[in-house]
Parts: C-alpha cells; sequence; structure tokens
C-alpha cells in the first residue's frame, strides 16, 4: 500500500495552502475536462459556415468549433474542479506562445504524405513518393542497419561489410534499444496492415512482411473496377486501380460511399487505401469520374498520360502477380556442417558424410523425405533422376514450406575442392546455416565467396546426442540489412533441444530472408522486375479510352440519387485506415530524449510510427491499449500499455493538427483526457489518499482537497511529480508520495462503472495468470499460463472486461451459442456493483453450473453476514444432492438443463409452503415452523423425486398403450382393405360369368 502520509509528520507546522504555488498555477493552461463521444452535423443553409458539434454534455444544443482547434476542443463544460488542470506546466515561457526557447531554430517537422485525409492500408503506403520514380538506398548509407555487435564471439568473428549479432541486442525503436515485444503485442518489423486488426497467434512473428500485398486480390479481383495504365514523365510507368464502394454499416436510405485505390509506381512502396466520398467535391449520384477523383487524390499524377486497360484476362492476372511479388509461401535455406576444427568455406563443403550430432541437429529442424516423386516445394532440387541426390530436409512452419540444401545430401565430387554442385544450390540461397560441432572455429563470413548469401545463421552444439544438447546461436549480417527478429538473449543461449528451438531458428530463417530482400542488390532487382511488368501493361493492356472520356463508363455499385448527405469536417475521421500527421516523437518520462522526425499514423486498429527517412516503424500500440491523453496546443502525451508515456510535438496552427489528433483518438480508442492535480498536504502531512502498487486508488478520505478535486477510489495514477509510474517503480512511487513537499499527480478517472482502466494488454497478462491461480487444467502443459482458457474464450473475456461504453463486439465463429449468449449476459453490471462485487466468469460453466456454485442470498430478516438454523441444513442438502445425486429417468435427464431452475424453485417453494399448500399461510406460519431435520428435508425430497419417476413412468406407460391400440387400428384397417378388394373381385368374376356388366 501506498498510503499519503510522510515518513515523520511535521508536528507543529501549517499545512501547505494552495497560495505556495499561485504563480505558477497561473501560467498553466485552463483546465480541460475529459472529452466527450462526439458527432458532426453540418450546419443548414441558412446558418454561418462551419460544422456544428454535439456532445454528450449538451447533446440539446449544437455549438460551432473554434476555429483555432476545429473538432478537437470539444469537450464538456460541466466538468472540471478545483485544482484540475491536464495541460502540462511548461519550462520556457515562450513555451505557453507556442514558441521555441531563445537560441534554438524551430523544429523541422516531416511533411504529411499526400494526398490529405487518404486513409492508408498498411505502412508502406505511408512512405509512398510523388516525387520521383525508383528509389534505390543511397550507395554510402545503408536503409536500416539496426542494432548489432562489431565484435565477435565464439561463435562468429567480425567482418568487413557485415554486422554481427550475438545476443541481447533487443529491438530498435523510440528512444533506442527495447526488450523484445511480449503478446498480445507485435514487433516494430512485424507491423504490416493497419486497416484489419492483426492478432499474434505464434510465439514469434514474421517481420519486414509486405502482407498488404494481397489489397488488390481482396478488395479488387473477381469485383468490377477499373484500371488503368500510362507511362508518367516523372514517374514512369504507372498503373492504377480505382473502385467505389458503399461503406460497411451505412443506411440504404442515404447510403454513404468511398473510394478504394491503388497506385504502382517503378518504385516498391504502393499506395494502397481509400478516401471517403465526404472530403471530395460534389458530384453527380454516380460518383466521380476517374479524372476528377485523381485530380484530387493523386494531383501530381499526369491525367493525360493514363488510359483504360483492356478487358483481357491477362491484366487482373498480371496485376496480382505484381503486386504479391514478395508473398511466396515458398522458402528454401541452405545448410553448411562444420566440424571441429574446421571454419574455411572449402573444409565445410566438403564433408562428405553428417556426424551424429549433425543428424540430430536436421531431425529436429524437419524430416527427411525422399526426393523422387517428391509433390511438396523442390527448391529446385530434382525429383525425377537424383541428380541432386536422394534425399533432403522439409518443413512446415507458419503457413510456409521449406526446403533446406543440406550439404551432406548434396551430391559430392571426389577431388574437387570447390564442389560446385553443392555451391550451385546454398550459394544462391540468401539465408544459410552454419551448424558447428563443439571445438569448431569461430565462423567469418568474409570466407564465404557469394552474391546472394546475406544471412549467416551460426548454431553451435553443446552435448550434442545427450539428454542434455543445448544450442547457441549468433548472426552475421550484410550491412544493408535491416534487423530482424527473434530477438536473442544475451550470450546467444543456450537453448535446449526442443520444438521451442525449432520455432525460433525457423522464425529467424524466415524473416533474415525477408529483411535480406531490402538490401540494395535484391531492392534493384525487384525494381527492373516492376518496371518490366509496367510497361508491359502500358504498351500492351491498354485501350485508346483517355482518363478523360473514361467518365462515361460509369463505376459500379453506384446509387440513383444524388447525393443527399452533406460533406463536412469530421467525416473525414471516420474511417477505418491510417489517417496521417507529421509530428516529433520521444519517450515521455526521459530527461534529454531525442525528438525523431517521424509519420504518426492512426488507423481503427493500430497507432504508429514510422520514420521516413529509412521506412522503418520505431512504435507501435493497439488502439486499444490506449488509456489516456493529455494536451496541448502543439503537444500531446499518449498513456498506453501499463501507463508508459509518448510525448508528440506537432506544427502547424495552434491546436489544429492536435485538435484532429485527439478527436481521431476518440473515435478509435477506448481512452480519454487525463487529469492533473496538484495535491497539498493537511496538517499531520497526509495527502487523503493511498493507492496499490499498480498506482490504482484504493481509499480516498472523505471531505479531502483529494476527493474535492475529483480524485475517486478506481482511479489511476499516471505520473506522480511530473514522472511516470511504470518508470518509477513501486518504491520510488511510494517514496515520493510520503516525502515530495509538494505532490502533482496525472490521474485517469475510473469507467463509468467506476471499474479502473486497464488496457488490452494488461487484459490480457491477468487472463493468462487467473486459471494458474485458480489451478484449473488447460490444453498446454498443466500449471502454464493460459491453461483453463481457449484462445476464443480469452479474446471475448478481453472484450468484456473493457467496460468504457463502448459496444461488446460479436464473439468470433464457432463458439456455441448458449456459452455465447451468457457471455454476453455478464457483460453489462449493474451499475451500483463495484470492481470487488464482480465474481469472475467461468468460461466453461453453464447457467446450471453458476446456479449451484452461486451462494444462496439471505433470508428476510437475517443479516448479511450471519447463518440461520435453516441456511445450515440447505447448504448440507445441496452439497449431499451434488454428491450422491439420485438417478433419473433418461427422458427427464436429457432435459434436465433447461428445467433445472424451474424445478428447484418449485422445491423450495414447496418446501416453504405449509401443509395444504396455500401460499397466503406461510405469512402467518411462526419462523421456527419450516425448520426441520436434515433427514426429513432428504425423505421430502427423494418423496418427490419418487412421484415424479412414479407419474413418468405412468405417462409412459399410458403412451405405449396408446401407441399398441393405434396399432390395432392400422392392423384392423389393413385387414378391411384386403377383405374388401378380395370381395370385389369376387363379386366381378361373378358379374362376368353371368354375362351381365360390372359395377
Amino acid at each position: 500500500m501506498w498510503a499519503g502520509r510522510p515518513e515523520s509528520p511535521r508536528r507543529g507546522l501549517a499545512p501547505v495552502t494552495q497560495s505556495d504555488d499561485l504563480f505558477v498555477r497561473r501560467l498553466r493552461q485552463p483546465a480541460r475536462p475529459a472529452l466527450t463521444p462526439h458527432t458532426f452535423e453540418p450546419r443548414g443553409p441558412g446558418g454561418a459556415g462551419g460544422p456544428l458539434l454535439r456532445s454528450g454534455s449538451d447533446a440539446g444544443e449544437a455549438r460551432p468549433l473554434p476555429a483555432a482547434s476545429p473538432r478537437a476542443r470539444a469537450h464538456s463544460n460541466e466538468e472540471g474542479g478545483r485544482g484540475v488542470t491536464p495541460a502540462r506546466l511548461f519550462a520556457d515561457p515562450l513555451a505557453l506562445l507556442g514558441l521555441p526557447p531563445e537560441g534554438e531554430p524551430p523544429p523541422e517537422f516531416p511533411p504529411v504524405p499526400e494526398p490529405r485525409w487518404f486513409a492508408h492500408y498498411d505502412v508502406q503506403s505511408l512512405l509512398f513518393d510523388w516525387g520521383t520514380g525508383a528509389r534505390d538506398p543511397p550507395p554510402d548509407t545503408p536503409p536500416t542497419p539496426g542494432p548489432a555487435q562489431a565484435s565477435g564471439s565464439d561463435l562468429l568473428l567480425g567482418a568487413p561489410g557485415f554486422l554481427s549479432e550475438v545476443g541481447g541486442e533487443g529491438e530498435l525503436g523510440l528512444g533506442g534499444l527495447l526488450p523484445p515485444a511480449l503478446p498480445p503485442k507485435l514487433p516494430n518489423a512485424a507491423i504490416s496492415i493497419l486497416e484489419e486488426p492483426q492478432n499474434r497467434s505464434e510465439p514469434h512473428s514474421l517481420e519486414h512482411t509486405d502482407s498488404g500485398a494481397g489489397y488488390y486480390r481482396k478488395y479488387f479481383y473477381g469485383k468490377e473496377h477499373q484500371n488503368f495504365f500510362g507511362v508518367d514523365e516523372t514517374l514512369g510507368p504507372v498503373a492504377v486501380s480505382i473502385r467505389r464502394e458503399e461503406k460497411e454499416g451505412s443506411g440504404s436510405a442515404s447510403p454513404q460511399h468511398s473510394y478504394r485505390l491503388i497506385i504502382r509506381t517503378t518504385q516498391l512502396q504502393t499506395l494502397r487505401g481509400s478516401i471517403s466520398e465526404e472530403v471530395l467535391p460534389p458530384g453527380p449520384p454516380r460518383g466521380l469520374s476517374p479524372k476528377k477523383l485523381l485530380e484530387h487524390v493523386a494531383p501530381r499524377l499526369s491525367p493525360t498520360c493514363l488510359r483504360l486497360a483492356s478487358a483481357s484476362p491477362k491484366v487482373p492476372r498480371t496485376l496480382l502477380t505484381l503486386d504479391e511479388q514478395e508473398l511466396s509461401p515458398q522458402r528454401k535455406v541452405g545448410i553448411l556442417y562444420c566440424r571441429a576444427g574446421q571454419a574455411t568455406e572449402e573444409e565445410m563443403y566438403n564433408n562428405e558424410e553428417a556426424g551424429p550430432a549433425f543428424t540430430q541437429f536436421l531431425s529436429l529442424l524437419g524430416d527427411v523425405v525422399k526426393l523422387k516423386g517428391f509433390e511438396h516445394y523442390r527448391a529446385q532440387l530434382d525429383i525425377k533422376t537424383d541428380s541432386t541426390g536422394t534425399h533432403s530436409v522439409y518443413t512446415t512452419y507458419q503457413d510456409h514450406e521449406i526446403m533446406f540444401h543440406v550439404s551432406t545430401m548434396l551430391p559430392y565430387t571426389p577431388n574437387n575442392q570447390q564442389q560446385l554442385l553443392r555451391k550451385r544450390h546454398i550459394g544462391n540461397d540468401i539465408v544459410t546455416i552454419i551448424f558447428q560441432e563443439p571445438g569448431a572455429l569461430p565462423f567469418c563470413p568474409s570466407t564465404i565467396r557469394s552474391h546472394f548469401q546475406h544471412v549467416f545463421l551460426v548454431v553451435r552444439a553443446h552435448a550434442p546426442c545427450t539428454p542434455h544438447t543445448s544450442y547457441s546461436v549468433a548472426v552475421s549480417r550484410t550491412q544493408d540489412t535491416p534487423a530482424f527478429g527473434p530477438a536473442l538473449p544475451p550470450g546467444g543461449g543456450p537453448f535446449p533441444a526442443s520444438p521451442a528451438f525449432r520455432a525460433l531458428l525457423l522464425a529467424k530463417a524466415l524473416n533474415g530472408e525477408q529483411a535480406a530482400s531490402r538490401a540494395r542488390k535484391f531492392h534493384a532487382m525487384a525494381t527492373r522486375t516492376r518496371r518490366d511488368y509496367l510497361l508491359e501493361l502500358a504498351t500492351n493492356e491498354v485501350t485508346t479510352t483517355s482518363l478523360d472520356s473514361a467518365s462515361r463508363f460509369g463505376l459500379p455499385s453506384l446509387g440513383a440519387r444524388r447525393r443527399e448527405r452533406p460533406r463536412g469536417p469530421g467525416g473525414e475521421l471516420q474511417t477505418q485506415g491510417a489517417l496521417v500527421w507529421g509530428v516529433r516523437a520521444a519517450p515521455g518520462g526521459e530527461d534529454g530524449a531525442a525528438e525523431v522526425p517521424c509519420l504518426l499514423g492512426i488507423s481503427a486498429e493500430t497507432l504508429v510510427l514510422v520514420t521516413p527517412r529509412d521506412g522503418r516503424v520505431i512504435f507501435n500500440c493497439a488502439c486499444r491499449d490506449i488509456l489516456a491523453w493529455t494536451f496541448s496546443d502543439h503537444q500531446l502525451d499518449l498513456y498506453h500499455g501499463r501507463g508508459e508515456v509518448l510525448t508528440l510535438r506537432v506544427g502547424g496552427a495552434a491546436g489544429e493538427a492536435v485538435g484532429e489528433i485527439v478527436a481521431r483518438l476518440q473515435l478509435v480508442s477506448r481512452g480519454c483526457e487525463s487529469r492533473e492535480l496538484a495535491l497539498p498536504r493537511d496538517g499531520q502531512g497526509r495527502l487523503g489518499f493511498e493507492a496499490d502498487d499498480e498506482g490504482f486508488v484504493n481509499q480516498v478520505e472523505r471531505f479531502t482537497f483529494a476527493e474535492t478535486a475529483g480524485l475517486r477510489p478506481g482511479a489511476r495514477l499516471l505520473r506522480i511529480c511530473g514522472r511516470p509510474l511504470p518508470r518509477l517503480g513501486p518504491g520510488a512511487a511510494a517514496a515520493l508520495l510520503r516525502s515530495a513537499p509538494k505532490v502533482c499527480v496525472t490521474f485517469l478517472l475510473p469507467d463509468e462503472s467506476g471499474r479502473p482502466r486497464r488496457s488490452f494488454s494488461e487484459l490480457y497478462e491477468m487472463s493468462l495468470q487467473e486459471p494458474s491461480r485458480r489451478g484449473l487444467p488447460g490444453p498446454g502443459p498443466e500449471g502454464s499460463p493460459g491453461a483453463g482458457l481457449c484462445p476464443a474464450t480469452v479474446q471475448i473475456l478481453h472484450t468484456l472486461s473493457l467496460q468504457d461504453g463502448s459496444p461488446v463486439p460479436s464473439p468470433p465463429p464457432g463458439l456455441p451459442e448458449e456459452r455465447t449468449e451468457f457471455l454476453h449476459s455478464q457483460s453489462d453490471p449493474s451499475p451500483q456493483s463495484s470492481p470487488s462485487d464482480g465474481a469472475p466468469v467461468l468460461p466453461d460453466a453453464t447457467p446450471d453450473l453458476l446456479l449451484v456454485a452461486t451462494p444462496k442470498p439471505p433470508q428476510p430478516g437475517q443479516a448479511g453476514g450471519e447463518t440461520s438454523d435453516q441456511a445450515v441444513p440447505d447448504a448440507a442438502l445441496g452439497q449431499e444432492a451434488m454428491e450422491n445425486p439420485a438417478p433419473l429417468p433418461r427422458e427427464l435427464s436429457d432435459s434436465f438443463l433447461p428445467r433445472t431452475l424451474s424445478l428447484r424453485n418449485s422445491i423450495s417453494k414447496s418446501q416453504q409452503l405449509p401443509e395444504g399448500g396455500d401460499p397466503r399461510e406461510v405469512t402467518k406460519a411462526e419462523p421456527d415452523s419450516s425448520s426441520g431435520s436434515l433427514s426429513e428435508k432428504v425423505s421430502h425430497l427423494e418423496a418427490m423425486l419418487k412421484k415424479l419417476q412414479d407419474d413418468l413412468q405412468k405417462e409412459k406407460a399410458d403412451k405405449a398403450a396408446l401407441q399398441e391400440e393405434v396399432r390395432n387400428l392400422r392392423h384392423n384397417n389393413r385387414r378391411l382393405q384386403a377383405e374388401s378388394q378380395s370381395a370385389a373381385a369376387r363379386l366381378l368374376r361373378a358379374s362376368q360369368q353371368l354375362g351381365t356388366p360390372g359395377p
């Protein structure tokens, strides 16, 4: 517990009053209460220009936004309190005016990518450049060298042109090296798609993958759209795809539309995303023409160079191939075998047979397969004549096929030092694993002579072929290959020989090949291939229809009426893709932290910071992890995760960009504005509240300044004396609260139900720890984290735990309906419930089981903590009934669960009714008249169950008798029909013999 009490009370001293920091308070900006959810509505035709805003505090009154900060300063004037100052305290008075300190040049902010209000689909779309065509990395400046150590180790030696990773480097992010990201958070290099949720289902994520390359296949291929090809004077060959679609959730009466676009140039970055029709110039009911649309979205693209694509089926197939060059699910990896005392390339290639340690390692990596007739990915190996060997090692990992080129399994040529038949395959692999037996010399990458081998994974075995076998790992990569994960621990191991080590090594190999594609050599090769595809389309797959005359080809899925929904500011913020701002970012709470110019992208799912110089993601955070924010005219402090702080500074007009960012955060996150409070001590030196080790306030003393200023139980402390709580730790935070002369705290109010606000990551960790605390079994090893909770249940429980007024999303498919309905019924606690009142929800419990486990409420006239003589036998009866249940017929047991509630209610009512069954006599009975011995109650219950069984048996007997009677009637009916037919046949024959006409 953190008590707001000093270590030694200052007796005899006057309490600190608010007038001590009066001058400081005047310098601060006025208080800003928490922002409320809002919607933007346009003014009427007769009103003044400018949007109207409706918030939760003044829903019946519309008011215009201030011109200096549109959309963002919409907040309730009803909240707020004395001493609540959410704006930060500036050390320099010039900062209050939005000016840089004296003697410093104004900071440079990255330009906002064009077009404005374009919702980008993925990260690489943020980096699309309109200035030039193909962009090769500068020869002297590698794109993203990342963290590495130049010195070597026992496994690896440094070499010119290579960077070494021997363990402990971490992930390069905002502020320097960071520890590896833990689930559910993704590593920075694994962030690709922004518009859609990206879940981490594996311990190791695949990085540097252009997952957004499937954008054309998902939203264009097989759907009606238009393609335009041409050669621009500045950009070179260009391919544009346009599709107009109706927004999800828009009403049929007045549907809203958006345009999805893909603009491809010879640079490897592709513009992918959408733009809302509300931010475009007004147009006809069938939408804007392609020319008008591109003039607004791509003003630097020459419209005269574009021609409508032909209707050949080759066009969409070529566009798929062009976009999905990097999405190949097939990879090849080379493996070189290094014996004890060896180090050079020739020595490794000339090892004819594999030793026991190498064989054990290969069996851990994958399966030894026979090449002849092999039906899966073969990686250029001969599967017909065995000219490249008879066997190889093959495996799959995260939807990828991996074929290994094993040096000892490739053909061996005696008296040939170079072993060209082996080097022909391994030398063309981008990633090579160097396996070292114990006693092998350190590997030096300069001994390998190849233009393609860019990444070397050095693996050394320890105690091979024993129960204690382990491996150490080191990595060497070229200088122009960016860093990739998974991050290695300090020393590079050792890792036990287990499936976990296999997963790490395979993820490292896949990420290494993907990262090497950013190197200059492969970058140039991919650019040439892309240029050839675009030139082929612009030359041979176009019609004579220009962009000017393409308007008569109306875009599909268009409304029949002119758009009635007016446009106005605010509609551009309500989009799924990522909107972009130029900012300068720094980790909050660090003294002297350098600001990094970067692009801030906020989608409906993710917030990212990308450096435009090298295109590297240096920070990512799921929107559901955003807790709160504090903002001023040019600065915004963002609290996320466990309370970490991110400081963003923006340029431009005062409050404009910050207002847009805050309004966007309100729409896509569960966070709200934080509050700042300067707490004076009372006469005994107390602050008037107590908090736990996590910073959650659990007690606020009545009639204190803390209570008057708005501090409540369940509030979360974010800063203490300007320092973020995660950086302080529990001990330092408690010391500040006890001994600091003046305490200024930044806190976050609880949610609408009074529960403390937590991020999704915190709830995820709590859900993994909860089963282990309860001792529940799970799908994994007993006692492992996450036991007892399936992923779908964990996801729903996380969502239901975020009680902040947002709607509960639909559960994932595959969950039983009754279980889903029950979980939803538990999602809305009563307003009177407190955080400690909520009972834990068992994921696999039915309503009937929860009824059994629910304690019986006290009877009228009993205190909550008392137990009467009636309650004890009831509890004992319930326990005995659960341990020794009476046998029930099958018909009754099949429908037992739905009828259990009514059956128990009827039993309980019958127990409380006196003889005669008149409920009105219950009130006349004495309090002790209904109490009886346990044996009497058991006998009564057995008699009732026996009566039910007898009634059921009687019903079964009656049913059987009725069925038998029905069978007899049917038999008699069939007999009578047969006799009638026989009599008619005899009569017909007799009539024919007498010569008279038949009946």
